[in-house]
């Protein structure tokens, strides 16, 4: 069968987009920083008949990253999609926001290595099977402030944007090669209780988008906007 990895795992869009692809016979690795929540999400895919294992790692911990990543293409016999999205749902160390006034490299430093660096980890650890194999998927994830900015996110959007500059250039140099990379900017809130007049969507709304662009493999980019 073949894999998906998903980097990132939680209850939101990890869960929705392991199911996206376990439902069309799919293999799914989970890797996050915590086992107990993977652990759930194993739970829960194995009832619906997604088999699924766990991958703990931290992405700001690159060996680690790439130790995880190793383990399940061992596991599960290679990686055939990389799916890359650690949007943090609870406070992470050394990470925090500001105003683009107020960015400094200490706060964009850590939003970098969470962003670009933890990706660039991520497909360095399964490009080369790919290349070898001349088939696979990268997908990278951010919000809509990559490609539309806004104040509150100073330091995060630039990090994110950074990671759509390099996987927008990645896309270029794969073409021809079997290999598929593209970037997702999510420019809406996920689920419920977002900011007033902002918009929202479902993870299982934006879900499908991920698997239209593993089999269409046409276009750089999608940015959803609900």
């Amino acid at each position: 069968m073949p894999t998906i990895a998903i980097v990132g795992a939680g209850p939101g869009m990890g869960l929705a987009i392991a199911r996206t692809f376990g439902s069309r016979g799919f293999d799914v690795a989970l890797i996050a920083r915590t086992k107990e929540k993977l652990e759930a999400l194993i739970g829960r895919l194995g009832q619906e008949g997604i088999t699924a294992a766990a991958f703990p790692a931290d992405v700001l911990d690159r060996p680690s990253l790439s130790a995880a990543l190793d383990a399940a293409a061992e596991r599960f016999g290679g990686i055939d999609v990389l799916e890359y999205s650690p949007a943090p749902h609870s406070p992470v160390p050394g990470l925090t926001m500001a105003v683009p006034s107020e960015v400094t490299v200490d706060n964009l430093q850590p939003q970098i290595a969470y962003n670009l660096y933890g990706a660039v980890t991520a497909a360095g650890a399964v490009l080369p099977a790919m290349r070898a194999a001349g088939a696979g998927t990268l997908l990278f994830t951010t919000g809509g402030g990559s490609v539309h900015p806004i104040p509150m996110l100073g330091n995060v959007n630039a990090a994110a944007a950074a990671l759509r500059n390099w996987v927008l250039n990645l896309h270029n140099e794969l073409a021809g090669s079997g290999v598929y990379a593209a970037h997702v900017a999510i420019n809406t809130w996920i689920g419920e209780g977002g900011p007033e007049g902002f918009p929202t969507a479902t993870p299982e709304q934006i879900a499908p988008l991920y698997w239209d662009l593993h089999e269409r493999r046409d276009q750089p980019e999608v940015i959803f906007n609900g």
